[in-house]
């Protein structure tokens, strides 16, 4: 049995009281929290195959942010702990136990003996100190996993079992972000390799299933590790995988998708579009509905852009967006429009509800305010520049589209010109890192109110060029304390900052919707409404 930290101490209970959070999980049809249920025992064998809607161009865990591929290259690592998707606790996984400092920026974990990964190689503490080194040189993908690294001042190695990671200041979303995908632990050759060989040719890791395939754009395929016997504490299933093969297809086309899991040429898909659900439900197909954590899907302003440093034209776009329109006629059913820059599934959310009401009379009001007068074509000018905003987007959920038409719609009625630009999912990262953008369209999933930090901090990658400002002191505020309270009333600040200073135009919750026929069982999400493949099986 593995041993569990002692939560009776005020410092633990502090501890797991920040990474607790409440969870919408819904299914339709039979199953629960996941798929197929039933009582037939599970059995080992077969092949699953899943259609996502877009590939990330890479299939390096520490790398990916988008959750499409975050699917497929999150069974091939495991991470020190995990989190459970019920409660927010963190429980064990390679690490067997750990011991946090008083203020929250030493962390001492206690690792599993016996643990190999697929290239034979063992699990020690050097390992985990390799891959600790190695993240924040992996440039712009991998913003997420460097995010969680931010501060640290040594990753040092006590004996071959036990490892120690300290940070020049308190850093209470640690613990937490050692049951990511994204500090997924990787062999120490792969952690030599280069982050673009990475990408393309994947990693060594100790997971459940190994890469056996990657033909960008079209598939990944992944191979059931023979001898696995390290899993996370929450799986049901010891020892090794059901499954025998997992293959991930391609499929951008919502239609083409659900058409798929109707004739039984896919076992899964991903992303169900609102006009799919009719025709999916009854059948032999349960939708699966989970709302992601995390900042919520909208318009991420480049606030350094002359337009949009005016606070009352970024106002007046939050103030324009008709929020519940957007969830209604775009999202699957259960969207909920945005009422904070967070997730109300986040730990400490705030609801901001009165903040961000349509408006589209109060949006006219500060535009002219601001200068902006309406002109003979309907586009407000000012000084003989119209006001025209472009908006960058990728095509990874069939949403993106219809929502940004309707929000092109909504600005147009109070003057404002909006462009659409779709780039590659490749493209997004480099194009928020070289800041060559007015507003870009997306989330950022995380089990953990520090995301706000990791997105918004200027002392960070600071890709929407927010200035700096008592936000920053807030923020790392929020991160130095392990008073439950205090966090929560600094997370509530932070939130205000950023939704009253309309930094990010927050519009709808992601909701992860997926379709999953009935002979599959326990296809489950984790805590950041992804999924864990280990405890699946089909029959």
């Amino acid at each position: 049995m593995t041993a569990l930290p002692d939560v009776r101490t005020s410092r633990w209970a502090a501890l797991t009281a920040l990474v607790t959070t409440s969870v919408l999980l819904t299914a339709c049809g039979s199953g629960g929290g996941g798929s197929g249920g039933g009582a037939a025992a599970p059995k080992s064998g077969g092949t699953l195959t899943f259609a996502v809607g877009s590939d990330a161009g890479c299939v390096d865990p520490q790398q990916v942010a988008s959750n499409e591929t975050i699917y497929s290259v999150r069974q091939i690592v495991d991470s020190l702990t995990d989190q459970d998707p019920r409660t927010g606790r963190i429980v064990p996984w390679l690490a067997k136990s750990w011991d946090v400092s008083s203020d929250a920026t030493t962390f001492t974990f206690h690792l599993r003996s016996g643990v190999t990964f697929s290239d034979g190689s063992k699990l020690t503490a050097q390992v985990v100190k390799d891959n600790f080194d190695a993240v924040p040189k992996l440039g712009a993908l991998g913003t997420l996993a460097e995010g969680y690294l931010s501060g640290v001042k040594s990753t040092t190695v006590v004996d071959p079992l036990t490892v120690k990671v300290t940070f020049d200041r308190p850093n209470a979303q640690f613990l937490q972000a050692t049951s990511t995908h994204s500090l997924g632990i990787e062999s120490s050759a792969s952690v030599k390799r280069s982050p673009q060989q990475k990408c393309s040719d994947g990693v060594v890791g100790s997971g459940p299933f190994v890469l056996k395939q990657y033909v960008q754009n079209q598939s990944v395929t992944l191979a059931r590790r023979t001898g696995y016997a390290w899993g996370s504490s929450r799986w049901s299933k010891k020892g090794e995988a059901y499954l025998d093969k997992l293959v991930f297809k391609v499929v951008p086309e919502a239609g083409v998708r659900a058409g798929s899991l109707q004739s039984g040429q896919v076992d899964a898909i991903s992303s169900v579009g609102k006009a799919n659900e009719a025709a999916l439900k009854g059948g032999q197909v349960t939708l699966l509905r989970r709302a992601n954590p995390g900042v919520v899907f909208g318009l991420g302003l480049n606030n350094a852009r002359p337009v949009l440093k005016d606070a009352r034209v970024r106002r007046a776009i939050a103030s324009a967006i008709g929020r519940q329109q957007i969830a209604d006629t775009v999202f699957p059913t259960g969207t909920q429009a945005a009422t904070s820059i967070l997730a109300h599934t986040t730990p400490d959310y705030t609801s901001l509800a009165p903040d961000l009401t349509t408006d589209a009379s109060k949006a006219k009001s500060l535009l002219n305010a601001a200068g902006w007068k309406i002109g003979s074509d309907g586009i407000r000018t000012k000084g003989g520049q119209k006001l025209s905003l472009t908006i960058d987007w990728v095509p990874n959920a069939g949403t993106n589209q219809p929502a940004l038409e309707l929000i092109q719609q909504q600005l147009k009625a109070v003057g404002v010109q909006v462009s659409l630009k779709q780039l590659q999912v490749t493209q997004l990262a480099p194009t928020l890192q070289s800041g060559d953008y007015d507003a870009a369209w997306g989330n950022v999933t995380r089990a953990d109110p520090d995301i706000l930090r990791s997105s918004f901090s200027t002392k960070l990658a600071n890709y929407y060029r927010v200035p700096a400002s008592g936000l920053d002191t807030v923020l790392a505020a929020q991160a130095a304390t392990t008073d439950t309270a205090k966090r929560k009333q600094l997370i509530g600040q932070a939130q205000q900052l950023i939704v009253r200073n309309a930094y990010y135009v927050p519009v709808v919750e992601l909701q992860t919707q997926l379709g999953v026929t009935k002979k599959v069982h326990h296809l489950d999400f984790d805590a950041s409404s992804r999924l864990q493949l280990h405890d699946t099986w089909i029959g």
